[in-house]
Order: C-alpha cells, then sequence, then structure tokens
C-alpha cells in the first residue's frame, strides 16, 4: 500500500524533518568536522598543507558521488539511500578508528565523503516532498541548520579527542552519530508522494529543466562562490585563533562551536524570511553582499590587528557564509521538480562540496605565503563576484 499525504500527519512531518537533521549533521561532522583534526595532525609532525590535503578527503568523496546518489534517490526513493549511505559512512569511521596510517585514513575519509553524499539530496527532498512551499523555506532552513550544526558539534569534541586520544579515536564521534541516524531513518521516514510517471510525463515534470533555462546553471554559479568564505572561515578559524592569536585549542573550539550554532539558526531564519518575501532569489542576493562586505571588513581589521572588533566580524561571518545555503538548495529542488530535484541537488552541492575541498590545501598555502588578512581578502573578492550572478525569481 501507498502512503499519501493524507496518510501522513503534521507531526510525522516534523519527526521527519528532525531524521532529516541528524542524517544532515552526522554526514557534515564526517565530512566538515574533519578540519577540527588539523591542530592534532599538526602536532604529529605534518605540515599545513599536507594536512589540508588529508582532512579534503571527505569532501573530494562527496565531490566524486553527489550526482550518482542523486540519480538513485530519483530512481528509488529516499528513505533507502538514507539508511544505506549513513550505514556505510559509519563503517568508514569505525575502520578509520583503526588505522595508523596516514594513507589508509585518507582513504577511509574519502569513502565515508563517498557514503556521506547520500543524505545531502535524499534528506533535502524528504523537506521538499512533505512541506507544502509557504513553510518550506522555513522548514529547509532547519534542515539546513544540519550543516554547521554537525561542524559545531565536530568543533567542540573532535580536537579534544584527537588531542588525548589521537586522530583515529575521534572518528568515533562520527561513527556514533552516523549509526544513530541510519537506524532513526529506518524507523521514520516514508519516501514522499509524487506523480506517477504518466502523469509526470504529461506534465512536463520529466523534461531537463537545465535545457529551459540558465537559472539553474546560475544558482549553481552563486553557491559554488559564496561557499569559498563558508568553509575558510570554518576550515581556518580554529587555526587563525590558536595559531595567530594565541588561543586554546578549547577556547578556539568553544568560540567556533557558538558561531556554528549560530549560523544554524541564521539559516533558519533566510528561509522563513524567504517565505514572507515569496522569494527564495532576493535574500540570496542580500546574502551575498552581506558576505562580501563581511569578509572584507573582517580582512582589513585583522590587517591593523584590531582583534576586539575582528573576533565579533568573525562570529558574524560564520552567520552570514552559511545563511545562503537553505535559500539556494530551496530553490533548486523546487525549480527540477519531483523527477530532477534528486540530479538538480546532487550538482548543487557537487559544485559547492568541490569548491570546499579546494580550500584547505589551496587556502593553507595562500596562508603559508601570505597572510590571514589577505586570505580574508580574496574571499571578499569571491563572494562579490557572485551578486551579479544571482537570477530573477521564476516567473518575475
Amino acid at each position: 500500500m501507498t502512503t499519501t499525504e493524507r496518510d501522513v500527519t503534521t507531526a510525522h512531518r516534523w519527526t521527519m524533518l528532525g531524521l532529516g537533521v541528524t542524517a544532515q549533521s552526522s554526514s557534515s561532522l564526517f565530512v566538515h568536522g574533519a578540519a577540527f583534526l588539523i591542530p592534532a595532525l599538526r602536532d604529529e609532525g605534518l605540515s599545513l598543507a599536507r594536512a589540508g590535503l588529508l582532512v579534503a578527503m571527505p569532501t573530494v568523496g562527496i565531490v566524486l558521488a553527489l550526482i550518482a546518489w542523486g540519480a538513485v534517490v530519483d530512481k528509488i526513493g529516499e528513505k533507502r539511500v538514507l539508511v544505506t549511505g549513513l550505514t556505510l559512512v559509519t563503517a568508514a569511521a569505525v575502520a578509520g578508528v583503526m588505522t595508523t596510517s596516514y594513507l589508509a585514513l585518507g582513504a577511509f575519509l574519502l569513502f565515508g565523503g563517498m557514503a556521506a553524499a547520500s543524505s545531502n539530496s535524499a534528506s533535502g527532498r524528504v523537506v521538499v516532498g512533505w512541506f507544502p512551499a509557504h513553510r518550506r523555506g522555513f522548514a529547509m532552513g532547519i534542515r539546513q541548520m544540519a550543516q554547521p550544526l554537525g561542524v559545531a558539534i565536530g568543533a567542540i569534541t573532535i580536537p579534544t579527542v584527537a588531542a588525548a586520544q589521537g586522530v583515529p579515536a575521534a572518528l568515533l564521534v562520527s561513527a556514533a552519530l552516523a549509526g544513530i541516524a541510519a537506524i532513526g531513518c529506518a524507523i521514520g521516514i516514508v519516501d514522499p508522494t509524487r506523480p506517477s510517471t504518466r502523469e509526470a510525463a504529461e506534465s512536463g515534470l520529466l523534461n531537463n529543466p537545465y535545457r529551459a533555462s540558465s537559472t539553474l546553471w546560475r544558482i549553481h554559479a552563486v553557491s559554488i562562490l559564496l561557499v569559498i568564505p563558508q568553509a575558510t572561515v570554518w576550515t581556518f578559524a580554529l587555526v587563525w585563533l590558536t595559531e595567530d592569536h594565541g588561543w586554546s585549542v578549547g577556547a578556539a573550539g568553544a568560540l567556533v562551536t557558538v558561531t556554528q550554532l549560530l549560523g544554524a539558526f541564521g539559516r533558519i531564519g533566510a528561509g522563513a524570511w524567504s517565505d514572507w518575501l515569496r522569494s527564495r532569489m532576493r535574500p540570496l542576493r542580500y546574502v551575498a553582499i552581506a558576505a562580501t562586505a563581511t569578509m572584507a571588513a573582517l580582512a582589513f581589521t585583522d590587517w591593523l590587528g584590531w582583534l576586539v572588533v575582528a573576533i565579533p566580524l568573525l562570529v558574524i561571518a560564520s552567520v552570514v557564509t552559511v545563511a545562503d545555503n537553505g535559500l539556494a538548495f530551496t530553490a533548486v529542488a523546487e525549480i527540477a521538480g519531483p523527477y530532477w530535484s534528486g540530479r538538480g541537488l546532487g550538482i548543487q552541492n557537487t559544485g559547492q562540496n568541490l569548491a570546499s575541498s579546494a580550500v584547505p590545501p589551496l587556502f593553507g598555502a595562500l596562508i603559508s605565503v601570505t597572510s590571514f588578512p589577505a586570505m580574508f581578502a580574496v574571499t571578499a573578492v569571491i563572494a562579490a563576484a557572485a551578486v551579479p550572478l544571482v537570477p530573477s525569481d521564476p516567473g518575475d
């Protein structure tokens, strides 16, 4: 018997949203929490560039697998993809705990990143499929808080565990959350309803949305540009505070945790704002402008040594630079439709994660030859390039 919208209660919708947040948080913890291994890897003798390359492996894995997982979601549905992918993330994290080789650790991080890609499209489609358009921005904002929430969990746990027990042991945190998420999704997720293939063909839902206009491509390009300041902030904030300004790892980790939690609520606010405006693109443009201004101000104040101003700006940047994700993610799913949104979201996240995977090694090298203020200034220029690319809302 097929579950219909009438069979799913409002409470069950919110439960599935909670499971989607848990699933995506566990993936984010595995992928982006790896950045918090850098201090421990540095203590073990790795250069910043080599440590950055190692912790970029999960993001490389996501890049390799996102579109494929999206296509699988379009074919077989969300629940099976979530359960399978999260189980594989758990296995990869456990395998990483058991190795003492950097080469093997890199391979497990790569494989775990490929598995973690499963939750990106699948959990997003659960939200888009079960929430009406006038609540979808708010609901997707809650779902998108999963990424900074995962980073926050990583910031408060991984540096401490890695310092005390070693790098592999820190992966137990990721293994535990991914395992819990897999069990929860197996119990509580129901695939959203969608039109039959015949109905979809008659209404044009099977048509390739990328051929109709440049809107989706422009949204992807904007998201790629805006993810670079986001990735630099969460990758190097801990290093900036500890190595450039003498903070302890515990204090720096606590601040990064706070900023990520604030960023999570910022995504909810941006989503609710887009529902109120009945627009995804106008708030996206404002966020791009704000990211440009904030990163430029952070570069300037850090260059002058005004730490009392630079620290609050880092907090603001951590909120602003993540606010665009839910807006773009929701817009892509809405424009692509139920038979293309898996691939559309896969392409969206592939571009973002490809850019993110380049940030640790490239910007680590940039910092080594220049300075943190120069790196912040470069990210401001990149964010500014996104502003004119933001398209109008469909129908405007």
